[in-house]
């Protein structure tokens, strides 16, 4: 083989590496901030979660109420009734 074509695989080849090396950091620093990325929005979604799940919890303890004060106002309007027929006699 001539000297030239021995230096253009030579050149080739370090070439080849230094893309090879270089897209190699470069992957891992987008894997890295795509990790980065997935943990702050998990965080977000997290927060989200326990918000929703709060809120759903005050709605059932005011669901589980509601039929007790239903039942009150009944006594107490049927009371009502009662002294307003009191009144009257």
């Amino acid at each position: 083989m001539s000297e030239e074509i021995i230096i253009a695989l030579i050149t080739g080849g370090i070439s080849f590496a230094a893309v090879l090396v270089s897209n190699i950091f470069s992957n891992s620093k987008l894997v890295n901030d795509i990790k980065l990325e997935v943990t702050k929005n998990q965080a977000v979604t997290d927060t989200k979660i326990e918000d929703l799940t709060r809120e759903v919890r005050e709605h059932n303890n005011f669901a589980k109420r509601m039929p007790v004060v239903e039942e009150q106002i009944k006594v107490i309007n049927h009371r009502i009734k009662d002294l307003e027929k009191k009144e009257v006699k």
